[in-house]
């Protein structure tokens, strides 16, 4: 008789384009969208949570990159036979509320939100499925003020994270501008939406393909290092020029920048009311002290996302890291954003403004942590619990009044609920929690009513190097009275 085929236990690994966050990035990324979070509510912005569902519909056909409707989303057909799938950005979701719940919220609505977001696209080396954002945004205001605010927010957002100023920059441009540049090189009309899309997308490749690859996207098209072609939008070689000397517009100054714009867009319409937007923007920035040095003027800014209408912003960080191979690079764009007023007249069939700006949590992280890297700081790590360790079975009522009494003081505590039986597992268990602190009573402890406080960190340091001459007169290891174990600890701790 033939073996019963065993059903195949399934594979523990995270998902193609998927990972997970320990303690330590959690933390790290909770307590920097709480300083983001503290700048935008100050800024008189209020918190929005949104459903990480929503219809394809309500979605639209606007992610980047991505040619056919509907492309590149997580989605499925639900059993009354409308699509869902998960949200590819938190602009989208927005969108819906401002329609869904225009005659509930104050008008101009200002939001900001933050949570993970879903592409189905091929992952790559720093390329994920999965990864969140933060944004922040104004529906209902149509002066450029609006984008200024947001231009000016975010630089006091990446600068109470953590990077100094003169190691960022935030580089603003506006659509309309690009639009009377594809005017006058012929690229206006509806029949021309396809070739403006590659356009959009290939000026917006600049700092990743250089002059040459956007040029060739303008163009027939591109073949990559890997062999995929890029088909282009077929640009004729006066057309390209045009585009091209856009992308190289920026000046010394500001007003040398707009000058040389006004040149570009010449007589069109829309160009010459783009030009005039940046100049109001670079003008109430400037009452606000936000000079070039913060917030500068930059026509090579075109952001991919066909929805935007107005002006456009990139925060680009400025310093250098050393990539894998031990290479200079500049760490390059952590957010950017723009003016949309035409996405929520999808749902309303009435032109509402909207202005907003999205932050990369993820590569704003990775910046943080390579500019500590560059300061040579230590590692962030989560502060493990003070560990109450287990030495006898029959008394688990004291060792949970001890971590009671410890938590109600505010000291984060945990009792050993693992097999008690090995002390040193115990100790063991503290080192991988990153414990600063164990508790130690046994029988003998408790008949004298005291209490043993290993300090943990110290014991490591003194295991480093025993001869370290700032460790010599602390003990690693100290008797206390139980009843002053709070006290104690946090003495221990604040060493």
């Amino acid at each position: 008789m033939a073996k019963e085929k065993q059903p195949r236990k399934p594979r523990a690994e995270t998902p193609k384009g998927f990972r997970d966050y320990f303690g330590a990035d959690v933390i790290e990324r909770r307590d920097m969208l709480a300083k983001i979070s503290a700048v935008y509510e100050r800024y008189g912005f209020d918190p929005l949570e949104t459903s990480a569902v929503e219809t394809v519909e309500a979605l639209g056909k606007f992610l980047p990159d991505v040619d056919r409707p509907n492309e590149g989303v997580f989605g499925w057909q639900d059993e009354d036979a409308d699509w869902l799938a998960l949200r590819y950005d938190l602009t989208a979701p927005l969108a819906r509320v401002a329609a869904q719940f225009r005659n509930e919220l104050p008008t101009p609505y200002r939001r900001y939100a933050y949570g993970p977001v879903w592409r189905n696209e091929k992952p790559g080396p720093g390329r994920f499925r999965q990864f969140y954002q933060c944004d922040a945004d104004t529906v209902g205001a149509p002066s450029v003020a609006a984008d200024a605010e947001i231009c000016a927010m975010l630089s006091d957002a990446l600068e109470t994270v953590g990077i100094e100023r003169g190691d960022y920059i935030v580089r603003v441009n506006n659509r309309k501008v690009l639009n009377g540049v594809m005017e006058v090189a012929g690229l206006s009309g509806d029949d021309k939406d396809a070739e403006r899309g590659i356009v959009l997308r290939a000026i917006d490749k600049l700092d990743r393909l250089g002059a040459d690859g956007v040029r060739a996207l303008l163009g027939a098209g591109r073949k990559d290092d890997s062999g995929d072609f890029t088909k282009g939008a077929g640009l004729n070689d006066t057309q390209a020029d045009v585009v091209m000397g856009f992308m190289a517009a920026k000046r010394g100054s500001g007003e040398e920048t707009v000058a040389r714009l006004r040149e570009l867009v010449g007589a069109s319409k829309v160009g010459c009311e783009g030009v005039d937007e940046l100049e109001t923007i670079a003008a109430l920035l400037d009452a606000q002290g936000y000079g070039p040095d913060r917030i500068e003027i930059d026509p090579s800014v075109v952001r991919g996302l066909g929805y935007y209408t107005g002006p456009v912003y990139e925060a680009e960080l400025t310093f250098e890291i050393l990539d894998e191979k031990g290479r200079k690079r500049q760490f390059g764009s952590v957010a950017g954003g723009g003016r949309y007023d035409d996405l929520v007249k999808r749902f309303t069939g009435q032109a509402v403004p909207a202005t907003g700006v999205s932050i990369g949590v993820d590569r704003l992280l990775a910046a943080l942590r390579a500019k500590k890297l560059e300061r040579g700081e230590a590692e962030t790590t989560s502060a493990g619990p003070v560990v109450v360790t287990v030495m006898d079975r029959d008394r688990m009522a004291d060792y949970m009044a001890m971590v009671g009494q410890l938590r109600q003081a505010g000291i984060r505590a945990e009792m050993y609920l693992g097999n008690p039986k090995n002390f040193g597992n115990q100790l063991k268990y503290a080192d991988k929690r990153g414990s600063p602190i164990a508790v130690i009573q046994g029988g003998d402890e408790a008949e004298k009513g005291v209490v043993v406080l290993k300090d943990l960190i110290l014991g490591a340091k003194i295991a480093e190097s025993a001869t370290l001459e700032e460790w010599k007169d602390r003990p690693a290891q100290v008797e206390i009275p139980l009843a002053d174990l709070v006290a104690e600890v946090k003495k221990m701790l604040a060493q």
